[in-house]
């Protein structure tokens, strides 16, 4: 990533020559005085135009324009694990939020990896006050913080088999009476809770968490697709991390993931670090995910199976070494997080750098690569990231959230910078 070279100068500007996801051929992007694209035409329309008199040109020369990410599962940022938060540490989210903006992230969840019920309610008042302050007009009208969305639970309610590097201490049965002990006074708060559908054979916690707002996601699961399916009709809409702590595809039995590959309602966060996934496994989950070929190309992009998510842990943005990981300790080395028996718990790469493995494996084209990271969780998410101007759609969005994206054609390496400063 590079620092943005171009900075809004207050009159009009036509970005030209512009790759969007969803377009095809060469984009004109249009930016009013007040930093708002106001439309997206085809080159060939250029010179159908009457322009400004103050009109200024910014020629990318083919490169790809989106908006910034949006990461849904982030565990924490800059040595603090969000799960820690508290009174004493709660400026420090202003340093994240700064720190995802210039990462290229307009937007996150910070989840809540399981710990007591305590932690849990300590971390949500703070993240509460956070966001009251990242959405007053004076920090939101800074264009240097990513927005705060609201909570991903990760738990406590997991599958001890499928725990990975969650603490077995903490973990909870799952039924009504504990779930609203977790959420507490702050359910408005959770927007995404990741749970093991199996543990509840009443049916009742799904649709209670729906009738909240609450989108459910499957994992920490040992789900069969029969299970799987039943939580779906009851109201899950989303699996977490994808192939990671839940039963391998199997030609016999095709588990959780399989079941939610051809359920159309159902988005699976994936990470892409080549650590997590192989990037073979990859290539199988999304071509397994590509949308009907019957549909037209935006159709493609914007009906997505799958997101990428970081999976990032508190040492994001830290060099590689050992750090505490609640009562226990991770090693970081290259960008991966392992606890001391070898159980991998996470990675230390930003969103985008999923965006650019993608790309560099050849798993799939530059298009798509970037709408996963940007216009899928969006998407994940849509009736929360509309309501705070994080729509899927490039035309009425602010201009600093644009990321300009470029190629290197024989390296086949993706770079990305914020357009505009």
């Amino acid at each position: 990533m590079t620092e943005a070279t171009h900075s809004l100068p207050g009159t009009s500007v036509d970005i030209i020559n512009a790759r969007v996801p969803g377009y095809t051929d060469l984009q004109i992007l249009s930016v009013n005085p007040q930093g708002i694209v106001e439309q997206i035409l085809p080159m060939s329309k250029v010179l159908k135009r009457v322009p400004p008199v103050d009109l200024r040109v910014l020629d990318i020369g083919g490169d790809w324009i989106s908006l910034g990410g949006v990461d849904l599962q982030v565990n924490g940022a800059l040595g603090l694990a969000f799960p820690d938060l508290s009174t004493e540490n709660s400026r420090q989210m202003l340093d994240i939020c700064r720190y995802l903006w210039y990462e290229g992230v307009d937007a996150f969840l910070p989840t809540l990896v399981t710990t007591s019920v305590e932690n849990i309610q300590r971390a949500l008042c703070v993240i509460a006050d956070c966001i009251n302050l990242t959405h007053s007009p004076s920090l939101s009208a800074n264009r240097g913080y990513a927005k705060i969305l609201g909570v991903h639970l990760e738990g406590p309610f997991l599958n001890p088999q499928k725990r990975g590097a969650h603490s077995p201490e903490y973990l909870l049965p799952l039924n009504l009476e504990e779930v609203k002990k977790v959420l507490g006074n702050y359910a408005h708060l959770v927007k995404v809770m990741t749970l093991a559908p199996e543990l509840d054979p009443t049916g009742e916690v799904i649709p209670y968490l729906r009738s909240l707002g609450i989108t459910v996601s499957l994992g920490h699961s040992q789900a069969t697709a029969a299970e799987a399916q039943r939580a779906f009709e009851l109201g899950a809409t989303m699996v977490t991390h994808a192939f990671n702590a839940m039963p391998p595809l199997h030609h016999r039995e095709s588990g959780l993931l399989g079941a939610a590959i051809v359920h159309p309602g159902v988005m699976c966060g994936f990470i892409a670090d080549g650590e997590h996934v192989s990037p073979t496994m990859l290539q199988i989950l999304l071509r397994a995910s590509t949308p009907s070929v019957s549909q037209n190309r935006q159709g493609e992009i914007h009906e997505q199976k799958l997101f990428l998510v970081s999976d990032a842990l508190a040492p994001l943005g830290l060099p590689d070494g050992v750090y505490p990981w609640d009562n226990r300790q991770i090693s970081v080395k290259n960008g991966t997080a392992r606890l001391d028996d070898g159980t991998l718990s996470g990675t230390t790469l930003p969103l985008l750098v999923g965006v650019q493995n993608l790309v560099k494996w050849g798993i799939c084209n530059v298009e798509r690569a970037i709408a996963l990271s940007t216009i899928a969780p969006r998407n994940a998410l849509a009736e929360l990231t509309e309501g705070i101007g994080l729509s899927t759609i490039l035309s009425g969005a602010s201009a600093s959230q644009l990321l300009r994206w470029h190629l290197n054609e024989s390296t086949q390496e993706l770079s990305w910078q914020r357009l505009l400063s």
